[in-house]
């Protein structure tokens, strides 16, 4: 039996919080801005995915109009760091409503780095990042899509296997309900079926071999 819920009968916010309890675990895009005055601005959001391969574009969502979002529409770059699990009470304090002239970066006590390819620092405590640029955005009802083109990415060599990120040495944090946060658990490696492999007759392993 299930219970039905519909957003014209609930308030917005407490429909919400069920979205965010049931779209799980949500990777956290760490933006790091710049401000017109020059201050660097750090701030978790969870609604964050890449959007395009070629050209490489991700896309996080600013729930109202922030500090992140008017840097970004005003200076036109930003990057994306990896909120790591070892880091997750900084992670939740740069979530913090600051007033836009104090920087996070010195609230958290978090190291900047610089870009490459940007003049936004990146986290250096993060194992990984993305500078972008730009690209648009999307007004969504109350919310704003940011869709940035990734200009580069830093990666630490600590986490990587040749070229590749190590799922497990990048620990990422994710996003659940209410105020609950996620770590990397058990990871399942699981091939893609191929038209020509497909068995037929589907049917849970467990089942084929009982």
């Amino acid at each position: 039996m299930r219970k039905d819920f519909s957003p014209a009968d609930l308030p917005s916010a407490e429909f919400y919080r069920l979205l965010t309890a049931v779209v799980v675990p949500r990777p956290i895009a760490w933006v790091s801005s710049t401000s017109v005055d020059g201050v660097d601005n750090l701030a978790p959001h969870s609604f964050f995915t890449v959007a395009s391969v070629t050209p490489p574009i991700i896309q996080f969502t600013s729930v109202g109009r922030k500090d992140t979002l008017r840097n970004i529409s005003a200076r036109g770059e930003f990057v994306v760091n990896l909120a790591p699990a070892d880091f997750l009470a900084e992670v939740n304090a740069t979530g913090t409503n600051f007033p836009p002239e104090v920087s996070e970066f010195d609230a958290a006590n978090l190291t900047r780095e610089a870009s490459l390819t940007v003049s936004v620092p990146r986290v250096a405590e993060s194992p990984a990042a993305l500078e972008c640029r730009l690209h648009s955005t999307l007004a969504m009802g109350d919310c704003v899509l940011v869709f940035g083109e990734v200009t580069h990415a830093a990666v630490s060599a600590d986490v990587l296997d040749g070229s590749h990120p190590r799922i497990d040495l990048l620990g990422p944090l994710a996003r659940l309900g209410r105020d609950e946060w996620g770590h990397l658990g058990p990871v399942q490696e699981l091939g893609r079926i191929r038209r020509s492999d497909w068995p037929g007759d589907f049917r849970r392993r467990a089942e084929r071999q009982a």
